[in-house]
């Protein structure tokens, strides 16, 4: 009897998981329009917080979420200020700057 209760069990967890697998891959799948928004909405997020991570901010600030915010607000500020164009100008200038860079020292490191 314990040895079929055992086997039953097994079979219900092999079960659980291939439903969560095809949900998942359902998931996955939706072309739903507001599905669909939300997955770019979601990249489009990771892909901000890794320039976050990639301009080192998490390191610097010892992940003080206030400080990050407080940059993020300053900045912000001075985009709506009258030097808005000159900072938009500088810090654009910087991050291309940085990215050829960063895509040059990987060029020579492979």
């Amino acid at each position: 009897m314990l040895r079929h209760l055992s086997a039953t069990c097994a079979a219900l967890q092999r079960n659980q998981a291939a439903r969560n697998r095809r949900q998942a891959a359902l998931a996955r799948n939706d072309t739903r329009t507001w599905q669909v928004e939300r997955r770019k909405r979601t990249r489009h997020l990771i892909e901000l917080g890794g320039l976050v991570l990639k301009a080192r901010v998490v390191e610097l600030t010892n992940d003080d979420r206030a400080i990050i915010y407080g940059a993020l607000v300053w900045i912000a500020t001075k985009l709506q200020s009258h030097q808005g164009e000159r900072a938009r100008d500088l810090w654009a200038a910087k991050g291309k700057e940085t990215f050829d860079a960063e895509w040059h020292e990987e060029q020579n490191s492979q």
